[in-house]
């Protein structure tokens, strides 16, 4: 069934936010944004220039320093005010996805737009709590009492990945304005147009001047943003090389970063898994969204007993996991976001076969006319030191790794570069025993389970710090410790 929002016409914005004003972008270059599903363009937009990116900056440094911005209850306000005009303008953000992402619709409407909505809402929250302790009297000498204060880390640069625009945008700013920080947000390049739509709404619900602000452009625009000296705080969003370069970029003023990087997480399905009931759960968690997501489970873990009936049982769920025209709300995957991106993701695919693993169940290319699609694609026959066990494909693509015992799986799972988050399926009790011993910021167990209170983030080349939750709003606060002497007694 194709959805009716496929018949929404979308009013592309073009405009950037800065210190409240919607102002076109001012810098040499242009960036042309395609609907990945169709090849067409969207529309084109100048990025901002380096005095855009330093009015921004500005901007969020006045509003940061303002007295009123130190009130929770209008920091709660405005996060709710954002929720709000998500929640308002569901159907045409949702369109507005559809095109610039490829996400399918249902997926869309649920992750890109309800998501967010529920952790604004509850970043709102987490506005209004004073953290702030008291350490008591000291005897000394001198007699003194003392507190830990936490104070907002300042200027937030915020950089969004493609792959869930407005999801990030929710997590960073949500995260910053609760702890009483102000941003300057900078979408990716492949996708700014649903957050500059998104900010074009805020403009009209007149919030408070420079408390967020919204740029776009490429690799310079980036390098302007992390190097400005009133910049505090980067929280970052996407590939390990970019974070990368990020953090040196944050070295030079010695800024704090968090970033939230790669993955190439596994799915470990204990002896008593019931493979009939979750095969299709397990490869449906990387193949939604094209495989464009940091947590997809791609590295999938059976015990050797029950490798067969797996494999089996894949074959079957890879013919009902349908992949097509996003707007069809049948569909689980659409397209990926470039041509480029597709002939990266078949490379490895290719060599991996050239050096003796199998396509086991699924792989090729859907029967579209136009757009950059891929089927999903189970990969057998290969070793977790294989290069498509180790690197992130960002695709519909996993691989399949037999194990002996439990101890075995669980070093398979640990020996990755990665560590952002594992799914156990099985016995729920020997599960929770075994968590601990995964290296990864996030476990599940037998499923995905969405949660506002989380703390979402990795361990090794995943990244550093975390989002979501009390640790989301505390990434953007400073600890500070006040004493002062007190009478004898």
């Amino acid at each position: 069934m194709i959805s009716p929002l496929s018949s929404l016409t979308v009013p592309w914005s073009q405009e950037l936010l800065i210190d409240g004003d919607l102002v076109r972008g001012e810098g040499p270059d242009h960036l042309v944004v395609g609907d990945p599903a169709t090849e067409e363009t969207l529309t084109e937009l100048r990025e901002a220039s380096s005095d855009q990116v330093g009015q921004a900056v500005e901007a969020a440094r006045r509003a940061f320093e303002s007295d009123t911005w130190k009130d929770r209850e209008l920091r709660r306000h405005v996060l709710l005010t954002m929720a709000n005009i998500l929640e308002e303008n569901a159907e045409l953000l949702t369109a507005a996805i559809v095109h610039e992402v490829g996400t399918p619709v249902t997926l869309a409407r649920l992750l890109q737009i309800g998501e967010p909505i529920a952790l604004l809402r509850a970043f709102a929250d987490l506005a209004l709590v004073n953290r702030d302790r008291s350490l008591g009297v000291a005897d000394g000498p001198p007699r003194s009492d003392a507190v830990i204060a936490y104070q907002p880390s300042g200027v937030v640069a915020a950089i969004a990945a493609y792959n869930y625009p407005l999801l990030f945008t929710a997590t960073k700013l949500g995260g910053a304005l609760a702890a009483g920080c102000t941003a300057v947000l900078l979408p990716s390049p492949q996708a700014p147009l649903s957050i500059l739509l998104f900010a074009r709404l805020l403009q009209q619900a007149d919030l408070p001047r420079g408390v967020v602000n919204v740029i776009v452009g490429g690799a310079g625009v980036g390098q302007a943003l992390t190097t400005h000296s009133d910049v505090d705080k980067i929280s970052f969003t996407g590939s390990v090389g970019v974070g990368r370069q990020v953090m040196a970029q944050a070295a030079s003023g010695l800024k704090r970063v968090a970033l939230e990087l790669g993955g190439k997480s596994p799915s470990l399905l204990l002896p008593d898994a019931d493979i009939d009931a979750i095969t299709e759960q397990v490869h449906a968690r990387y193949v939604r969204n094209a495989g464009q997501g940091c947590s997809s489970p791609t590295r999938i873990l059976v015990h050797e007993s029950r490798y067969d009936d797996f494999l089996d049982r894949s074959r079957d769920a890879f013919a009902s996991l349908k992949v097509g025209d996003p707007w069809d709300t049948t569909v689980v995957a659409g397209p990926v976001i470039s041509e480029q991106h597709r002939e990266r993701i078949e490379g490895y695919v290719a060599r991996a076969v050239d050096a003796g693993g199998k396509v086991v169940a699924g792989g090729g290319r859907p029967d579209m006319p136009r757009g950059w699609y891929l089927n999903g694609a189970l990969v057998g026959e290969v070793t977790n030191k294989s290069e498509i066990a180790r690197e992130e494909l960002f695709g519909p693509v996993g691989v399949v790794l037999p194990y002996r015992t439990v101890d075995e799986a669980l070093a398979i799972a640990n020996d990755s570069d990665f560590g952002l988050a594992a799914t156990i399926y099985g016995d729920s009790v020997a599960a929770r025993e075994l968590a601990p011993r995964l290296r990864v910021g996030t476990v599940m167990i037998n499923g995905w389970i969405p949660r506002q209170d989380k703390a979402g983030g990795g361990f090794k080349m995943s990244g550093m710090g975390r989002e979501i939750g009390e640790e989301g709003v505390r990434e953007f606060l400073e600890t500070q410790f006040i004493a002062w002497p007190e009478p004898q007694a």
